[in-house]
């Protein structure tokens, strides 16, 4: 499979020499639980109607602060009539909609409204000046692999999901580790006893996976890195994956362990159960500011270089 690339999209010139709206059907989704958040959306719903766009409330963020813009609909209703997605928040608040989105190709732009923002880059205090040309054309095109996981137990499946950052199994509350049995593409790797094993994306290498000890893999790379948790067996190294193949995580033993997606979604597993990872047939479409730089995002949110003039 080719990497993914980012493409950059040239405005669409009006009939009286101006950019042209490119969006006109906007979704927005934001971070409800967090307080001032009705007042950011409105912020956003205001710029957004003076821009000419209609806009479309995600449903569950209209249930929790109440209605705003022109209409609420579900995650379907917005890939069937939105042309774009908003998210407002973290990136919390970008995985619990992007892997949602993500089948149905909408593509998305994240503000920052959280604490790191790998993903949701654009600083809310600037979001007028940035979206402004984006509406219109001028923004670079990022896609992002999506995971597919499922659940196996005695041969049927009883749980699967879209990931966008990591699929995670890991021990229960009590103080003991989960034993694992790892394959790839239908070959042993190893039997692992630890805390817990994470196949992260790209995109999740900078989350739980770079807490336990993982490297970066940059998004156009196709691969997936597997991270152990606390091994027991010191040698038990973090490897980088390609991403065509299908990784089976078997549970062997352990008390009440789980496996997680996204760490949003959670299944409790039973010794026996097979977590399968594969690659998803949908990708997540995210829109960049012209000029955008992964390496930039690496730098401010890691603080590299910090005190050397830029």
């Amino acid at each position: 499979m080719k990497p993914p690339t980012v493409q950059p999209a040239s405005p669409v010139a009006s009939v009286d020499g101006s950019a042209a709206l490119r969006f006109e059907r906007v979704a927005l989704v934001g971070k409800y639980h967090a307080s001032g958040s009705r007042e950011a959306l409105e912020q956003v719903v205001h710029f957004l109607h003076d821009q000419g766009c209609e806009v479309t409330l995600e449903r569950e963020t209209a249930h929790h602060i109440g209605p705003l813009g022109d209409g609420t609909r579900d995650v379907a209703g917005i890939g069937a009539h939105c042309d774009l997605a908003l998210v407002v928040g973290g990136d919390g608040t970008m995985l619990g909609i992007g892997r949602q989105l993500g089948p149905y190709g909408v593509p998305l732009i994240g503000i920052n409204q959280g604490r790191l923002g790998f993903i949701t880059d654009i600083p809310f205090d600037r979001f007028a000046d940035i979206l402004h040309p984006m509406l219109r054309g001028a923004y670079e095109e990022e896609r992002r692999t999506l995971m597919h996981a499922g659940v196996w137990r005695d041969g049927h499946g009883v749980f699967e999901t879209i990931a966008m950052n990591d699929v995670v199994v890991n021990r229960g509350g009590a103080p003991s580790m989960v034993e694992l049995r790892v394959e790839v593409d239908g070959h042993f790797v190893a039997n692992q006893r630890a805390d817990g094993l994470i196949i992260a994306s790209p995109t999740g290498s900078t989350a739980y996976a770079l807490s336990a000890g993982g490297p970066l893999l940059h998004p156009a790379i196709a691969g997936w890195v597997m991270v152990p948790i606390a091994p027991h067996t010191l040698s038990n190294r973090p490897i980088v994956l390609p991403s065509d193949g299908e990784i089976v995580i078997e549970v062997v033993a352990g008390r009440e362990p789980s496996a997680h997606f996204d760490m949003q979604t959670f299944t409790s597993l039973l010794p026996g159960d097979r977590i399968v990872v594969r690659r998803s047939v949908h990708t997540l479409r995210l829109l960049h500011p012209v000029g955008w730089s992964y390496f930039d995002t690496l730098r401010r949110k890691l603080h590299w270089n910090e005190g050397v003039a830029t």
